[in-house]
């Protein structure tokens, strides 16, 4: 199966549609970054109308993304490969399903994956092999009251996150959430490898200041 992309002609036809226009998130040779907000953007107009720029600007960013994480959870290349080729379609078909407020777009897609990766060992395993390690379990419904106290902290953490510049939130998402680490966003962002760590520390500290009753 290519990786470059999806073929979408199987997907149940869409009303037609001009595609809306996306902003630039990169330019040209250079890799696609793409902010928290940028990301909810482009799924929303994936839910609303179909749009398959969108869908490439998320495919682009999130598929090596999803490949790298499976395979360092144990799939093989070719495995990661399908899987996350898996992910990406789940998510055109299942966009209008994203609600920014439960959680961040990096966290939607990497559940999606995680759920799929649990799906393909279950169904390679015999009855008679041992279970799954716990951790690779699906979570349990949250309670009623879980779920409040998760969407309080979720809503502050949103908050504090907003509160920092554009410039400090982007370094937190690289280095925390796609895990790059110091040398590699300071190429993606064409920046002094010390502007880097300095940026990262300051939105620590911010961060920290902001949510330090959360414990």
């Amino acid at each position: 199966m290519p990786s470059a992309a999806i073929s979408l002609h199987s997907e149940p036809r869409r009303r037609a549609i001009a595609p809306r226009k996306v902003a630039p998130v990169r330019a040209a040779g250079e890799p696609v970054v793409l902010s928290a907000q940028e990301a909810s953007a482009l799924i929303a107009n994936l839910a609303r109308d179909g749009d398959r720029q969108s869908f490439a600007i998320l495919f682009s960013y999130y598929f090596p993304r999803v490949k790298a994480y499976l395979m360092r959870a144990g799939a093989a290349p070719a495995a990661a490969e399908e899987l996350a080729q898996e992910t990406m379609l789940r998510v055109w078909r299942k966009a209008g399903s994203f609600d920014p407020r439960a959680g961040a777009p990096s966290t939607w897609v990497f559940v999606i994956a995680r759920n799929l990766r649990i799906d393909r060992i279950r169904a390679e395993r015999t009855p008679g092999e041992i279970d799954l390690d716990p951790s690779e379990e699906p979570d349990a419904p949250p309670t009623g009251e879980a779920m409040a106290i998760l969407k309080e902290r979720s809503d502050r953490v949103r908050q504090a996150l907003g509160a920092l510049s554009r410039e400090q939130a982007l370094i937190i998402e690289l280095f925390y959430f796609d895990e790059a680490p110091h040398s590699e966003i300071a190429r993606r962002l064409a920046l002094p490898l010390g502007t880097v760590k300095s940026r990262l520390r300051l939105a620590v500290q911010r961060l920290r200041a902001e949510l330090e009753d959360l414990g």
